[in-house]
């Protein structure tokens, strides 16, 4: 497309209007039923404010006629009190609001913060992956208050300062009408004058969100990472990187600063000129014309206090825009759908036998990128098939797609026929219980992260399956035993200790599939020994799926498939396999039953 026939989309001022009333709509809806009656509590204490501001202001008349023109001695005693009541009473009326609105906001913040956890875990694994973890938390964490201020600003600013704004014109205008039409004058060049501020302050707020999540999680996974940091002496780098970004926010946050202040000094001048010509003629009228003071005083108090309601609904437009920002972002990820939804007429997955089957599987990661071509195989019943090749090939692609992370291009994955996108994929993931390359350790105690494979596991259910991961004796020697925490994901634990309570949290989810990718590569050869008997035994009357690089894990495997760019290759029993001359598998074992020769040959002449 040429420069001269493409086309811009720029949104116009009325579609802007439209979207930012739809949205504050939707935030009313889906908030202002439940605090209805606190609501309509802080509406009222900021009405009795409102009117206790505008009879302040109304009285003044009484306080200069009667007390220093006529020098009514009763009035001397009265109005002081009735002043004093008025300021009470307000003061307990802004009281209560606040404390109200707090309550609110509190409330909405955190149920907000439930569901977007809510939503995000049922969210896609691909989802995951696309979205930094640390940028999300940040974002998430930063933005969510902005429903709470959207709801407060435009509460507070109606039934309260539109209100006193309102009572106190109002009082101006039974005054002095003249006077009044003097002082109103100001204010259309500063509704002008707002205006462009809020559209140069959109764009601004939204890149300084952005700009300071990521610098928070910056600095979230440099903690996360912290020993590599200090391992390949990344400090320097680190922090050079992180104070660019730290620069550009406070560059942001400056320029944000200027714009939403610079309605401070054209208000200034503006209300100042007003009230200066309200003076200087009302001034005029009582020296010439002998005009009440009573009256004047009155009308200058009603104006005084008019100017910090109305200096606040000057600037609403400027915080609302930044309020709404916030509130956008938020529905971005609750708005998102996951891209692997539930069939609306998905039912739960129920597993009589447990077979296993990929049909001509056609995925990638990338369009036109596929990772598994036309792959097709059967892992039969309460058997072990394992799976090997290259890295690349698509081992653990298979178990992403038997979880359902991921829906398959061409083809299908069945359990005993069924096809996995015609069931539930929380039934699907009870039947399974899995072992990642990587285990990952949640904050809490080591019997918690154990439970989490079953939430309701029994203290003795969980000892057990830590005693088949052979991790009862390293957990013993904890210094609270199975209370001990585990840091965080696992930092006070080796990664042998963390991949054997990753074990430990499959074997007490006791599901009729097993998934082990790569389960014992984290361990030493005597811990290896140990957790493969442990998984020799779990594996029985389970189907059980294997990933693994160490050939001498799976030599007791009913079934070895050799995955080479995204096909089975080659299939068969280990002996089978070994047999086949020139084939994949046999070269692999060659490799690594030569490398394991070198290495005892090694250690023998070390010794």
């Amino acid at each position: 497309m040429t420069q001269k026939n493409k086309k811009t989309f720029k949104i116009t001022a009325p579609e802007r209007r439209g979207m930012v009333t739809e949205l504050i709509g939707r935030i009313y809806r889906e908030n202002g039923r439940l605090f209805v009656r606190q609501y309509a509590l802080a509406i009222g204490c900021l009405v009795i404010g409102s009117a206790c501001t505008a009879f302040l202001a109304w009285i003044m008349r009484d306080v200069i006629d009667k007390i220093f023109v006529q020098q009514n001695r009763t009035a001397i005693f009265t109005l002081p009190v009735i002043v004093f009541i008025t300021f009470a009473v307000r003061g307990v009326s802004s009281y209560g609001q606040a404390v109200m609105l707090a309550r609110i906001g509190n409330n909405i913040v955190a149920r907000y913060q439930r569901r977007l956890f809510a939503h995000i875990t049922e969210l896609s694994v691909d989802f995951f992956a696309e979205n930094r973890s640390a940028h999300l938390a940040a974002r998430i964490n930063q933005n969510v208050s902005g429903i709470r201020d959207t709801l407060n600003l435009t509460i507070t600013s109606l039934a309260r300062d539109a209100l006193s704004l309102v009572f106190l014109i109002l009082v101006m205008i039974w005054q002095d009408p003249v006077l009044s039409g003097i002082a109103l004058l100001a204010g259309p060049p500063i509704v002008l004058m707002i205006g462009r501020l809020a559209r140069k302050l959109r764009a601004a707020t939204r890149e300084a969100i952005d700009i300071n999540a990521r610098v928070l999680a910056s600095m979230q996974e440099a903690a996360q990472g912290i020993t590599v940091v200090k391992a390949f002496t990344m400090e320097v780098p680190l922090r050079e990187r992180i104070e660019r970004l730290i620069l550009k926010a406070e560059a942001r946050s400056n320029k944000i600063a200027a714009i939403t202040e610079r309605t401070s000094p054209v208000t200034e001048m503006v209300a100042g000129l007003a009230i200066a010509g309200v003076i200087a003629y009302s001034g005029y009228r009582a020296v010439v014309y002998g005009y009440s003071p009573g009256s004047m005083f009155a009308f200058i108090t009603a104006l005084l206090l008019a100017y910090d309601p109305a200096r606040r609904l000057a600037k609403l437009q400027v915080q609302l825009e930044r309020a709404l920002v916030n509130a956008s972002m938020i529905y971005e990820i609750l708005d998102m759908e996951p891209r692997q939804p539930d069939a609306p007429s998905a039912r739960p997955l129920t597993i009589e036998r447990g077979e296993i089957a990929f049909n001509d599987v056609v995925f990638g990661y990338y369009p036109d990128e596929p990772v598994l071509r036309g792959l097709s195989f059967v892992a039969p019943a309460g058997r072990t098939t394992a799976l090997i090749g290259a890295s690349g090939g698509g081992k653990s692609t298979i178990i992403s797609l038997l979880q359902r992370f991921y829906d398959v291009w061409d083809g299908s994955v069945t359990i005993d026929g069924e096809d996995l996108r015609g069931v539930t994929k929380r039934s699907l993931r009870s039947k399974i219980a899995y072992v990642p390359q990587a285990p990952y350790l949640f904050e809490g105690t080591i019997r918690e992260n154990i439970r989490l494979g079953r939430p309701d596991a029994t203290d003795a259910e969980i000892e057990e399956a830590a005693r088949q991961a052979q991790a009862e004796e390293f957990i013993l020697a904890a210094p609270q035993g199975y209370d001990t925490p585990v840091g965080e994901n696992g930092m006070t634990l080796s990664g042998g200790q963390r991949q054997r309570l990753s074990i430990a949290r499959a074997l007490v989810r006791d599901a009729p599939i097993l998934l082990l990718d790569e389960a014992t590569s984290a361990l030493d050869t005597r811990s290896e020994t140990l957790v493969q008997a442990a998984l020799d035994a779990a594996m029985k009357n389970r189907t059980v799926i294997v990933v693994a690089h160490r050939l001498s894990t799976i030599t007791g495997a009913d079934q070895i498939l050799v995955v080479d760019s995204g096909r089975i290759a080659e299939r068969g029993t280990h002996r089978d396999l070994v047999d086949r001359e020139g084939g994949l598998y046999a070269r692999f074992y060659g490799l690594q039953a030569g490398g394991s020769r070198r290495s005892a040959h090694l250690a023998e002449a070390r010794r």
